[in-house]
């Protein structure tokens, strides 16, 4: 197991849901939220891409693992390093910001619709992800952050308002610890972030069988 790539994924994921606590919760953010979101997902991935993947998410790692590019171990040691960095990140927005929710932020919400709003940009995350970041003929490209920050940032705006955005099991972890999501509809996140995890492995093998 790469430590190096275990310590890359544990920072990238801690700013990501850091961002997520600090500019969800903080009101004067308001629709610039999304933006700082997508945007440290983009420079985290350039900064440490080249080491670990730049996954910062379960789901990418679920993905990238169906598609054949890691061994099991070294995606279950991703996934213990995400969620870990998710749990420090909501604990440290905790320290920062003394005053947070009392109650979720995204508590009500419609079950199918957000079932299907966090599969479908899940889904169009790891599909970006894999074909930007691990296909042959998009190797050695320099726009791989940048695609992947932004198709997060389009979620956040276009299905925001459905399930608070979070297309990602850490984040979603994370954003429970911190009452940004409700712990009663963390079913809901998981299986549809997981599962759009697997269709978006088997669309690209089915798109790239030579891969």
């Amino acid at each position: 197991m790469n430590v190096k790539a275990l310590l890359v994924e544990f920072i990238g994921t801690f700013f990501l849901v850091f961002t997520v606590g600090m500019a969800v919760i903080d009101p004067g953010a308001g629709d610039f939220a999304g933006l700082a979101i997508g945007t440290v997902l983009m420079v985290m991935i350039f900064a440490g891409g080249h080491i670990s993947g730049g996954h910062y998410n379960p789901a990418v790692t679920l993905g990238v693992w169906l598609r054949g590019k890691a061994s099991i171990t070294d995606a279950v040691g991703y996934w213990i390093v995400q969620v870990v960095a998710a749990i420090i990140a909501a604990l440290v927005v905790s320290v920062i910001k003394p005053a947070m929710p009392t109650a979720a932020l995204n508590g009500d919400i419609p079950v199918i619709g957000a079932l299907l709003a966090e599969f479908l940009f899940t889904f169009a995350l790891v599909y970006v992800v894999l074909n930007v970041a691990t296909a042959k003929g998009t190797d050695g490209n320099s726009f791989y952050g940048l695609a992947i920050g932004f198709t997060v940032l389009a979620g956040a705006y276009a299905v925001g308002s459905v399930s608070g955005g979070s297309f990602n099991p850490a984040v979603t972890v994370g954003g429970s610890i911190m009452n940004i999501f409700a712990w009663g509809n963390i079913w809901i996140y998981l299986v549809a972030e997981l599962l759009a995890g697997v269709v978006a492995a088997f669309t690209f093998r089915f798109l790239h069988p030579g891969e």
